[in-house]
């Protein structure tokens, strides 16, 4: 691999080229992911500056039959960014890609490049008097590629959906190492398949996405936050409904958490104070984005919390009074993971489910692994308003974190997915598949969808080199 090495230096200089050579580099920010769980082995880390080095660096993996793994903030959850542990796939870094390369107001999109921090998208186009709506606990440190690579979704997918929606062109490198230049911007293109949303949510298997042309909305003259206690999951279903009829589409975010995830937050981050949660099993955060005014805002909140009041649907709630008090809300739902993490290692689950078939689903799973494992303690949250729950799993108190894993992960995953499966939910919402769950999709994917996009995989990279073994097995 000597001569793969010396090309990649060629085309991207010495300094963008890290290998295991120098002893005193050191390449765990690129091989081991972010939840460190797993450890892979790079032959090299490529950082290429522009998307003709990206396009000659996949040229050179094609020539040298090297395998590649695309990257942007490595800050997934599915282990499908870091390379295997053969010492043999080039990681393809895009963070150094991170150039916004323009704005257009009149057709309020903007173009970034791949490796551009979601934060850095968010504040660019803020500043412009823009809003771009793609929001995640990560935004400080994923970068678009990522997003789009995986279709991140958020707390905003109710008002605004998933990353592929808020898409409307890609520049991406194929897998022989071609150029696509698709960054038009345009809302109508109905010029035959649609190449952007098959990249989309592919996870580096089909291509690699260099940059995006992306849609912008106007700033809210208003958003305010409210957070409520909810008697059952019954009764956040039926506030979702009505938050739906009464604020329209100012209804923006819509969070369930429930109240050991919470107490999580309380125990490990107390600075945080969080609300209303020791008397009741879940708590709600809703946001109304108002394009009228705050005072237009508050009066629908207002109508909206009174009726569910009386309706027994909420038993409290709270309104921010400020930007700062609304941040504070958020920031406890945000800490959630976080919070988790402290605690303990747990089983992770990011599924969806229909909205209306939630509250049967919780109830029936809860049961099912309370009585499998006595104790076990789970970790319900997310975005109720798409249907995506995070509805993790924490050992018993008091028992060995890494033993629980390594006794019962496959188990409860098993477990969990075929309660998924016959409430016609998907194993993965917005994480994707990466390589903890691809060998999970031949028992929870239509046969025929699988086979279809084997066939799509087989004739985009036949060679099998864009990130192997992730999404579908090969």
């Amino acid at each position: 691999m000597s001569a793969l090495l010396d090309s990649l230096r060629q085309i991207c200089g010495a300094s963008n080229v890290l290998t295991h050579e120098d002893p005193q580099t050191d390449l765990s920010a690129w091989e081991q992911d972010w939840r460190k769980r797993a450890q892979g082995l790079a032959l090299a880390v490529v950082r290429p500056a522009n998307v003709q080095e990206v396009s000659e660096v996949v040229k050179a993996c094609v020539k040298a039959k090297a395998s590649i793994v695309p990257q942007g903030g490595n800050t997934g959850l599915a282990v499908g960014s870091i390379p295997d542990d053969t010492g043999q796939q080039v990681v393809l870094s895009l963070q150094r890609m991170n150039q916004i390369r323009s704005l257009d107001a009149a057709n309020l999109t903007v173009v970034a490049e791949a490796g551009c921090v979601l934060q850095q998208v968010q504040e660019h186009v803020d500043k412009a008097g823009y809003l771009f709506p793609l929001s995640l606990a990560a935004e400080g440190s994923c970068t678009l590629g990522g997003n789009l690579g995986t279709n991140a979704g958020g707390t905003q997918v109710v008002r605004f959906g998933n990353t592929r929606e808020l898409c409307l062109g890609l520049e991406v490198v194929t897998a022989q190492g071609d150029i696509w230049h698709g960054l038009s911007g345009l809302r109508k293109d109905n010029t035959g398949y649609d190449l952007r949303n098959l990249m989309i949510g592919s996870e580096g298997t089909l291509g690699i996405i260099t940059a995006a042309c992306m849609k912008l909305y106007p700033q809210p003259a208003a958003q305010l936050t409210a957070w409520a206690a909810v008697p059952s999951m019954e009764a956040a279903v039926l506030l979702l409904g009505l938050a739906h009829e009464r604020l329209g589409a100012g209804l923006t975010g819509f969070e369930v958490m429930g109240q050991f995830a919470l107490s999580l937050v309380d125990k490990h981050h107390p600075q945080l104070r969080v609300p209303l949660f020791k008397e009741t099993p879940w708590c709600v955060l809703l946001e109304n984005s108002d394009h009228e005014s705050e005072a237009h805002a508050r009066i629908g909140f207002e109508s909206l919390m009174e009726t569910a009041l009386e309706n027994g649907w909420v038993t409290d709630a709270v309104v921010a009074e400020s930007l700062a008090q609304a941040h504070s809300l958020w920031q406890i739902r945000e800490s959630i993971p976080l919070a988790q993490a402290t605690e303990g290692l747990n089983i992770k689950h990011d599924i969806s489910v229909p909205v209306s078939r939630i509250p049967q689903f919780v109830a029936e799973t809860d049961a099912l692994l309370q009585t499998k494992i006595p104790g076990i303690r789970l970790v319900n949250f997310g975005h109720l308003g798409d249907g995506n729950l995070h509805y993790n799993v924490q050992a018993p108190a008091g028992a060995d974190g890494p033993a629980f894993l390594k006794n019962h992960e496959d188990e409860v995953n098993t477990w969990v997915f075929d309660q998924v499966k016959a409430f016609n939910g998907s194993i993965s919402a917005e994480h994707g598949i990466g390589s903890l769950k691809a060998g999970k999709l031949t028992h929870y994917k239509d046969p025929t969808a699988l086979a279809m996009m084997k066939a799509i995989k087989l004739a985009l990279d036949p060679h099998n080199i864009m990130n192997p073994g992730r999404v579908i097995k090969i």
